[in-house]
């Protein structure tokens, strides 16, 4: 048993980075660390830190650097100077704003690390703003780390001391869902399924989707949409699918995504930018076929396993889908190669061994 004293910094998320800190929490605790999770209230209210064994301390950051962060960074002092009365050893930040927090907030004597999960979408003088402020934490840290090879690239532009690779693990595959219920709740019948899960923000690019989803109606049977998530793009979503007529149907979030899955055909990816996205993860883990953007980490974490085509390409996506129903042979064979190839990732005791290493190196403890 180590009994190190980590703390994990994040800002707001309700999908993928949640997750991920809620894991490395729990398999932290599980080998005998004293782990610290500092993020905003409602993240604690969705995941659920402290039933994991973690101890968690409320603070308000925000997902964009904002006039807030100083609250945020108060608080994360107060939580990461107070932590066992002790102090913590380690710092391990995830995303921008929780890295500026912790960057602000840490003891003098606590190594600080930041995992980048995403890329900023942004051009003009905002690029120019938010190259800056991504400069000063790349060069702040003790460690960088970024989930995706184009993250790592990025780091290393931005003059990173120490950056490194530090692919986000798969989550462990769920028992088999039960599609009978999804598919009653949808009232499918025996048409197709269509299932994306992600937060409902333009990230994910759900207009494409949309777009794609309106020439569908004329497929025989014609396929259900189901996007699974909430977010700031919930009410233009709506009103674009009433606008479109395509049969786009937003579930909220949702805990029974091995469900959905289960009663699934096909899942789609249409998001402008991902790294090692869990979602992508969760559908090959479950033998259903993908079709998914060309972009960022998805290429280097599916391989051959699913069907890319580029960010925005209605017509490309509508061929992908058109082709992929009408062949079941060779959504067999996506299915088989999914399966295979989810099965080369690293799991969540090989990421937890590489952090242990990590900090290990960082603290000799």
């Amino acid at each position: 048993m180590s009994h190190r004293r980590i703390a994990l910094v994040l800002g707001p998320s309700t999908g993928g980075i949640g997750t991920h800190v809620a894991s490395l929490a729990a398999g932290l605790v599980e080998r005998g660390d004293a782990v610290l999770v500092v993020g905003p209230p409602e993240t604690e209210e969705r995941f659920g830190f402290r039933s994991r064994g973690a101890r968690f301390a409320p603070a308000p950051i925000t997902a964009r650097p904002s006039p807030e962060l100083p609250l945020a960074w108060w608080a994360a002092r107060l939580a990461l100077r107070g932590a066992t009365g002790r102090g913590v050893d380690v710092v391990h930040a995830h995303g921008l704003t929780a890295g500026l927090t912790a960057m602000a907030a840490r003891p003098r004597q606590a190594a600080l690390v930041t995992t980048w999960h995403n890329q900023l979408i942004t051009s003009g003088l905002k690029r120019k703003v938010s190259d800056r402020i991504e400069r000063r934490l790349a060069r702040g840290v003790d460690v960088a780390l970024a989930a995706s090879s184009d993250l790592h690239e990025h780091l290393v532009s931005l003059g990173a001391g120490d950056a490194r690779l530090a692919p986000v693990a798969a989550p462990p595959r769920r028992a088999a869902g039960e599609a009978k219920a999804v598919r009653d709740e949808l009232d499918l019948g025996d048409r197709p399924l269509i299932v994306s899960v992600g937060r409902l923000h333009v990230q994910k690019d759900y207009d494409t989707l949309i777009a794609a989803a309106k020439r569908w109606r004329a497929l025989e049977p014609a396929p259900v949409v189901a996007v699974a998530g909430d977010g700031p793009e919930r009410e233009r979503l709506q009103d674009l699918i009433d606008e479109t007529g395509a049969d786009v149907r937003l579930l909220g979030h949702r805990t029974d995504v091995a469900d959905l899955l289960a009663a699934a055909d096909l899942a789609v990816v249409t998001s402008r930018w991902e790294a090692r996205q869990l979602f992508a993860q969760e559908v090959l883990q479950s033998g259903v076929p993908l079709v998914a953007t060309r972009t960022g980490g998805i290429p280097e974490l599916v391989g051959d396993a699913a069907v890319l085509f580029e960010v925005g390409d209605v017509d490309a996506l509508d061929d992908a889908v058109r082709g992929l129903l009408a062949d079941p042979a060779r959504l067999d064979r996506l299915t088989e190669a999914g399966r295979a190839k989810a099965a080369t990732w690293p799991d969540e005791a090989q990421m937890l061994d590489s952090l242990d290493a990590l900090y290990l190196e960082l603290t000799g403890r």
